[in-house]
């Protein structure tokens, strides 16, 4: 046998309990906190924001190996409490449980400082308003001395590790370990607008990023932290409902990434990784992404912190929220609210639309003395006068019906039903067209030709927009259908979903906490139209299921709901079978490829597509169309060259 394993092996020889000194205990807790240079980074920020500072600066040698240096500007340090900053477990943050269990500050432990004094060299330098000169305490010998500098504090963090140096193997590059501390810096300037940072590595300035003030404030931090285009192409968050407040800008579909690399999420200005947060916002954008892409988002919750708990992780990035349902649905609503606008919209906003260069201005001038066609007659049905000699143009009609007046001779109540055919549905859930926009607001411009049966090219005010003729007209279906079934849940004054009783059970064997969330949740199951019992103490039967998903798999359809229930919304599950199925009525009930349309289909099927929600991808997360700017058509040709 080997012989390391083989002594592994071996009964431990008795040893006596004893107390561990001081240094050790603060070394292994220093083990907790400060993983590499940027974990002090961190905390040293965090103290610097607390103490009311609106500018921090930072210093770097060997990618803060060899010196970290955190100067702010705030409140100070009196000279009688620098030594007391040092010990264990001492704080001005927090003085009882109390306030504890509703902490407001990025920090509140006590441990960061004696952690780090425990592994490094460390001088801590102090000014308040009151006091003629600073005074500076080194936390090798405890000596204090008087110091040269302004009112604020400077944490100077030399040789770190120096103390444990088997620690110091476990770094990386010097590159590595600056990305790592630039990367923390750039976590709370995006939380705090209000303050200005400035990193600076072997005398270099690395990063400054300046305070900013005002209504745009937060945008105009987004833009420099994360770039100019991260806010061109995102959209904003806002959603205050009951107890949380969520705000922010959400990134487009197009510019979701292969790695989560740009994902903030904040909880009361705290950078956190939260399982119920990252599901929430998954759930979102599900609907408009394209395969395992990854959104780009900075989310800032704001929270009664007695309702959120953040003494969960030692490096305080994990959080545990009092009704972690509540936040979920909060962060899922504000997202997909701000999602479903459709940016075609924007296009004809000054400026252009998100990514998209601005309008030519030749171009511009051009194209208003052109008169673009009237906008379509729908209660006349005027799109389909014309004849049609590849296709029955019934087919789209019975897409593109007109929409009743609500309240006048021609509205009617839905009469959707659970388990109708599929043509049916999908008859009856695009009758209701919504209205045309005014004349000449036509973001997506006007309809040119038709190229092999499958693009639209039209021509607006920016250029040239081509546009995937089934993608398109798949969302629209889709989205009229989830239309509909809100309708008829609407029309019979009732939130929970229709019933289908199953004929013979379906039993399967459950995890015991499978077994506890059936019980527990009895309620909130029927709401969803689902009966799941104990069958025996290890056995679930599933007795109903939503008729809608009457033909799925009951059992599949079960165990994601209660696992939902343990964590999060279980409705989101059900909501998301009966939207692929939705989807999979409106893939089926699109116009088809390689369909000859006449220019008023086409122009109709772009005014619908400035309408509806979520028009800029279709159900599958692919993108429905593409802008091309005169100048981008320009460039292909060389011209002004």
């Amino acid at each position: 046998m080997n012989a390391p394993i083989d002594a592994l092996l071996q009964p431990a020889p008795h040893r006596p309990i004893r107390e561990l000194p001081d240094e050790l205990i603060s070394q292994i807790a220093a083990g907790e906190v400060v993983e590499r240079p940027a974990s002090v980074v961190r905390e040293l920020v965090d103290n610097a924001l607390d103490a009311g500072a609106t500018q921090v600066t930072v210093r770097l040698l060997a990618g803060g190996v060899r010196l970290i240096s955190v100067e702010d500007d705030g409140a100070g340090i009196v000279p009688a409490e620098l030594p007391t900053a040092l010990k264990r477990h001492a704080t001005s943050k927090i003085a009882s449980l109390q306030e504890l269990e509703s902490v407001a500050t990025m920090g509140f432990r006590g441990e960061a400082l004696a952690a780090i004094n425990a592994i490094a060299e460390l001088t801590l330098v102090s000014r308040t308003g009151g006091q003629p000169s600073a005074f500076a305490l080194d936390g090798r010998s405890g000596e204090i001395q008087p110091a040269a500098r302004a009112n604020g504090t400077t944490v100077e963090v030399k040789e770190l590790f120096y103390a444990t140096p088997a620690r110091r193997k476990f770094l990386k590059t010097d590159a590595t370990e600056l990305a790592h501390c630039v990367e923390a810096v750039r976590r709370h300037a995006l939380a705090r607008p209000d303050v200005g940072f400035a990193i600076w590595h072997e005398g270099r300035l690395v990063e400054q990023w300046r305070a900013c003030h005002g209504a745009d404030a937060l945008d105009q931090r987004l833009a420099d932290v994360l770039g100019a285009d991260m806010l061109a192409q995102s959209v904003a968050v806002h959603h205050a409902g009951g107890a949380v407040q969520v705000r922010g800008r959400a990134g487009v579909p197009d510019i979701a990434r292969a790695r989560g690399d740009q994902q903030f999420c904040y909880v009361n200005g705290r950078f956190v990784r939260d399982k119920v947060l990252a599901h929430a916002v998954r759930s979102a954008y599900e609907d408009v992404l394209h395969g395992q892409r990854q959104p780009v988002y900075a989310l800032f919750i704001d929270i009664d912190p007695a309702r959120v708990d953040v003494n969960v992780h030692p490096t305080k990035i994990e959080v545990r929220f009092r009704d972690g349902r509540e936040v979920h649905q909060a962060v899922r609503r504000a997202l997909e609210n701000a999602l479903a606008a459709p940016r075609a919209g924007r296009v004809a906003a000054p400026g252009g639309a998100p990514g998209t260069p601005g309008p030519d201005d030749a171009f511009s001038s051009q194209f208003k003395e052109k008169s673009l066609p009237a906008p379509v007659n729908w209660s006349q049905g005027a799109i389909f006068s014309g004849p049609s000699h590849t296709h029955h143009v019934s087919d789209l009609a019975a897409l593109w019906g007109p929409t009743p007046q609500a309240g006048g001779a021609g509205a009617s109540t839905p009469t959707l039903q659970p388990g109708l055919a599929t043509h049916t549905l999908a008859d009856a859930a695009t009758r209701a067209a919504p209205a045309p926009l005014p004349e000449g607001d036509w973001p997506l411009g006007r309809a040119l030709a038709q190229l092999r049966g499958i693009y639209i090219l039209a021509e607006n005010r920016h250029g040239l927009v081509v546009v995937d003729m089934h993608a398109a007209h798949e969302r629209i279906v889709y989205e009229r259908l989830k239309t509909q079934l809100d309708a008829v849940a609407a029309a019979t004054g009732t939130a929970s979903l229709p019933s289908q009783p199953l004929l013979i059970p379906a039993t399967f064997a459950a995890t015991p906490h499978e077994v506890a969330a059936a019980q527990a949740h009895v309620d909130t199951l029927a709401t969803l139209g689902m009966e799941i019992t104990p069958f025996s103490p290890k056995t679930l039967a599933v007795r109903a299921v939503p008729t809608s998903l009457a033909h799925g798999d009951a059992v599949a359809l079960a165990r994601s709901v209660l696992a939902e229930l343990s964590q999060h919304d279980a409705s989101t599950v059900v909501q998301r079978a009966q939207n692929e199925l939705l989807s999979t009525l409106a893939c089926h009930g699109a116009v088809r490829a390689n369909r000859q349309l006449t220019l008023e289909e086409m122009n109709a099927l772009l005014r619908q597509m400035e309408a509806t929600e979520r028009s800029d991808q279709c159900n599958h997360g692919r993108p429905t169309w593409r802008q091309l700017s005169l100048r981008e058509l320009d460039a292909l040709f060389l011209r002004g060259r």
